[in-house]
C-alpha cells in the first residue's frame, strides 16, 4: 500500500430500526444461516440512505453507503457534513468501535481516537491509571508510556487530580485528559470527533495547535470532524464531504468547504417555513419564509459582482403590541461574520416605519439590500434573527438559513479578475492628479 495510511473500499454501514427481527420465523432462520456461513445479510439490501429530511419505508437505514477513499500517511484530513451525514459513524468504523456491514477498511498503524467524552476511560480508575490503560490498549510498553506521562498531565492541566477517579472529573477535564492521551501516545493515526467543543476556547486552540504539530511535525495522520470551518481550514489540507451517508468528494479543503456551502439545503435562493431549521424559537415572532433576490433575475442564489443582493425576511408576529426587529448576519464559508445589520433608521435618517413601533398580530416582510460592487467573488451564507425589543433571550434564530455565490464573469468591472484578498471588494472612487 506504499504511503497509504487508510484505505476504504465499498464501505457501508446499516442500522436496524425498531424490531430487530425480519417479521417471519423463516426469514429469521434464513438470516441466521447466512450469517453463520459468513455471507451477507440477505435482508439488508432493501435499506435506504440516511436522509433524515424524508420519511422512510424501510426498517434498515444505511448510515454509510459505498464509501471509497485513500488517505496518505502524514495527511491531516477534515470530515465535513451536516448532522446525520455519517461522520461519526465513519470514524467509529475506522477506530474499530463498530464493524462495517459491507466493504473493507485497511489501516496501516496504530489508531488513537477521541470520539466521545469518556471514550476508552474506565470511570472507576484514576487519571493516572487510565493513561497507562490507554497506552496498553495501543500496544505500548510501560516504559514507553512513562516517557510521555509528564507531558500528558502538563498538557491536560489535571496534575492536581491525576490520582482521582475520572468519574469525578467535569466534562471539560475529561476531554482535556482524553485528548492529551490520544495526542501524546505513539500512534500513527489520530482520529478526533467534535468532542473538542466541550473544552473552553483556549483549550480548543491548544488542541488544534497540537494536532497541527502531530501532522506536520511528526508525520502522523490526522482525521478531524468539526462543524467549525475555520478550524478545518487551518488544520486540514484535504477534506472529505459526506451527505446522507455517501461520499460527495475528497479534495483540497477550500474546494470542499465551498461545495459544502453551495450544496446546502437552502442554496436555491429561498426557504419556506417548514424547511427553516430554527436554532432558537421565540414566543413573540417566527419565520415564515426567507428569500434572496436579484433585481434582474428574481429569486436566485447566484449574483454577479455588480448586482444588488436583496434579502427578504417574511415573518409572523404572534401578539398585538410586539416590537420586533429583523436582523441578519452575513458570513463567509469559514464562519467569519462579515457584518451584522438590523431594521433601524438608515444613515440618511429615513426612518423605517416599523422601527420601535408596536405591531399588530399578523405577517410582515422586511427587506435588506446588500449593494452591488461591495462583496468579493466568493460563497456566503446568512444567519437570520427576529429580535423582540428588550427581550434578547427570546429572539428567534435561524443559522445557515440561506447561501449564495457572488461571481465576476465577462470582466464586469473591467478590472483584474483573479482572486482578490479579503471578504469585501468595494468599488471605491479614486482620483489622480499631477501635483508637481
Amino acid at each position: 500500500m506504499g504511503d497509504i495510511a487508510i484505505k476504504v473500499e465499498n464501505l457501508s454501514k446499516a442500522y436496524q430500526l425498531g424490531d430487530f427481527g425480519t417479521g417471519t420465523l423463516s426469514r429469521d432462520i434464513e438470516r441466521k444461516w447466512a450469517l453463520l456461513r459468513g455471507k451477507e445479510d440477505p435482508f439488508l439490501t432493501v435499506g435506504e440512505t440516511n436522509d433524515r429530511a424524508t420519511a422512510g419505508t424501510s426498517d434498515i437505514v444505511w448510515s454509510l453507503k459505498d464509501i471509497n477513499f485513500d488517505i496518505q500517511k502524514g495527511d491531516a484530513v477534515g470530515v465535513i457534513g451536516r448532522n446525520g451525514a455519517g461522520k461519526s459513524t465513519l470514524l467509529k468504523v475506522l477506530s474499530r468501535v463498530t464493524v462495517p456491514t459491507r466493504g473493507s477498511v485497511k489501516i496501516m498503524g496504530r489508531v488513537a481516537s477521541l470520539l466521545e467524552v469518556g471514550t476508552g476511560f474506565h470511570p472507576e480508575l484514576t487519571g493516572r491509571e487510565n493513561i497507562f490503560l490507554n497506552g496498553a490498549i495501543l500496544g505500548m510498553r510501560k516504559h514507553e508510556i512513562k516517557k510521555h506521562f509528564d507531558a500528558i498531565v502538563d498538557f491536560a492541566g489535571v496534575e492536581r487530580y491525576i490520582d482521582t477517579p475520572v468519574k469525578r472529573y467535569s466534562s471539560g477535564m475529561y476531554v482535556r485528559l482524553a485528548f492529551a492521551v490520544a495526542a501524546h501516545l505513539e500512534s500513527e493515526i489520530l482520529i478526533v470527533d467534535e468532542v473538542l467543543a466541550v473544552g473552553d476556547a483556549e483549550f480548543q486552540k491548544k488542541c488544534l495547535g497540537k494536532m497541527g504539530e502531530v501532522s506536520k511535525g511528526e508525520g502522523r495522520t490526522v482525521l478531524f470532524v468539526s462543524h467549525n470551518m475555520a478550524a478545518i481550514s487551518n488544520l486540514c489540507s484535504k477534506s472529505i464531504l459526506l451527505k446522507h451517508g455517501q461520499l460527495q468528494t475528497l479534495d483540497f479543503t477550500h474546494t470542499v468547504i465551498d461545495k459544502y456551502i453551495r450544496t446546502g439545503e437552502n442554496s436555491d435562493g429561498q426557504v419556506n417555513k417548514d424547511d427553516i431549521i430554527v436554532k432558537q424559537h421565540s414566543t413573540k415572532a417566527g419565520f415564515h419564509a426567507l428569500r434572496l433576490l436579484s433585481p434582474a433575475k428574481g429569486i436566485t442564489a447566484d449574483f454577479g459582482i455588480n448586482e444588488d443582493v436583496i434579502v427578504e425576511i417574511e415573518y409572523d408576529v404572534y401578539h398585538d403590541g410586539a416590537i420586533v426587529q429583523p436582523s441578519i448576519h452575513l458570513l463567509d464559508t469559514l464562519d467569519t461574520v462579515i457584518f451584522a445589520t438590523f431594521s433601524a433608521p438608515s444613515a440618511s435618517s429615513t426612518v423605517d416605519q416599523f422601527y420601535k413601533v408596536p405591531l399588530q398580530k399578523g405577517r410582515y416582510k422586511s427587506t435588506c439590500v446588500i449593494p452591488g460592487n461591495y462583496l468579493n467573488d466568493k460563497n456566503y451564507k446568512i444567519n437570520a434573527f427576529l429580535v423582540p425589543e428588550g427581550d434578547m433571550a427570546n429572539m428567534a434564530i435561524a443559522e445557515n438559513v440561506l447561501a449564495f455565490t457572488v461571481i465576476e464573469t465577462g470582466n464586469m468591472r473591467k478590472e483584474y479578475t483573479g482572486e482578490w484578498w479579503g471578504v469585501v471588494r468595494p468599488k471605491l472612487a479614486w482620483q489622480t492628479e499631477q501635483v508637481l
